[in-house]
């Protein structure tokens, strides 16, 4: 006679663990409005320049190193250029 194979025994199943009951319902999370930026004023060429009967004079120092077509910004104290960062500081008022 053949013995046959007996089934493997499954290892025992976990006990199935009931469906979490719902919890209560969590309070809707309230979103802070974010306050609106200010949009900069996009400065436009008119404030580089300065118009007088058919003359054209320039506001601001061009940057010495970098040349024409670079303005320097005017920071109170002194002037800086953003392209290169070269900077002159004004003279000392007294």
């Amino acid at each position: 006679m053949s013995k046959k194979a007996e089934p493997a025994k499954k290892a025992e199943e976990a006990p199935k663990v009931a469906p979490p009951e719902e919890k209560a319902a969590k309070p809707a999370k309230v979103e802070k409005q974010k306050p609106e930026k200010k949009k900069k004023q996009e400065k436009g060429v008119y404030k580089l320049y300065k118009t007088e009967s058919d003359k054209i004079t320039r506001l601001r120092p061009i940057c010495e190193r970098c040349g024409s077509g670079y303005f320097m910004a005017d920071h109170g104290n002194r002037y800086t250029c953003g392209h290169c960062g070269f900077t002159r500081y004004k003279p000392a008022k007294e």
